[in-house]
């Protein structure tokens, strides 16, 4: 089941700039107990261990957006300070948090980020727009932390922000992947390194199950660039469209969950 997980982790993480993040916590949440680790610590263990999965399907889905000119390396610079210490910080609050309360904070993230993504008002495109600055790395540290808490690679905080900021919505995606891959490292070193002792049974580090988060990063790498492709061939309303009906797929599984 991991490694079928990984494809479709990577074809989202090259489409939609999320790393697959959210269908894997909805997944893992279900599957993860099958393995023997308890329902306390399962919404953890799900959080980290896509995370952990997210670091190399998003530097797939980067590498392939990078070779189409996609990734905005500008603003991925300026966003990369905050992304780091906002995943530390967001992967130390969720380890002090019970894991209903994160079910719920992932749920209720994804209906918001659903409606912003149909609903929100975006600027007219300004030509090759590169955004940078002190208000990218602030912005960051608060798109990092989130992050962390929901299990994600940040793409349906990063992508509205570029689009916002005049950025296209394929270039907005490619450099949303580049940051994932910074809030993928920052967040499982802290859900690795902050679990209590014994949280997971063996084959874990910390919250992240060794099994789940290699399983799914071996297949990912080899979906995500299809994905990429995917993202170049469709238009970037219709990618809105997909993004939205995703995430409240996502959240209508943790529900019945």
């Amino acid at each position: 089941m991991f490694p079928l997980l990984g494809i479709v982790a990577g074809l989202l993480a090259g489409l939609l700039g999320v790393g697959g993040g959210l269908v894997l916590v909805a997944a893992l949440v279900w599957l993860l107990p099958l393995h023997g680790i308890g329902q306390d610590a399962a919404m953890h263990a799900a959080l980290a261990s896509s995370m952990a999965s997210i670091v190399l399907t998003a530097a797939s889905s980067a590498f392939a957006h990078h070779r189409r000119g996609s990734v905005l390396w500008p603003t991925v610079a300026w966003m990369a300070p905050g992304l780091l210490v906002g995943g530390w910080l967001g992967s130390l609050l969720a380890v002090a948090l019970d894991g209903a309360v994160l079910k719920w904070g992932v749920i209720g993230y994804c209906l918001l980020a659903a409606g912003q993504m149909v609903f929100g008002r975006t600027r007219a495109r300004d030509g090759d727009v590169v955004p940078a600055g002190a208000g990218m790395t602030a912005a960051g540290v608060g798109i990092g932390a989130v992050s962390a808490v929901v299990g994600i690679g940040g793409g349906s905080m990063t992508v509205p922000l570029l689009v916002w900021r005049g950025v296209a919505a394929v270039r907005a995606v490619g450099t949303s992947s580049a940051c994932g891959v910074v809030i993928g490292l920052a967040s499982a070193a802290g859900y690795a390194l902050n679990a209590p002792a014994g949280a997971l049974p063996e084959h874990a580090v910390g919250y992240v199950y060794l099994p789940a988060a290699i399983g799914v990063a071996v297949t990912s790498v080899a979906a995500a660039p299809l994905g990429s492709r995917l993202a170049h061939a469709v238009g970037g309303p219709a990618l809105k469209r997909v993004f939205a009906a995703f995430l409240v797929l996502v959240a209508a599984s943790l529900l019945l969950q």
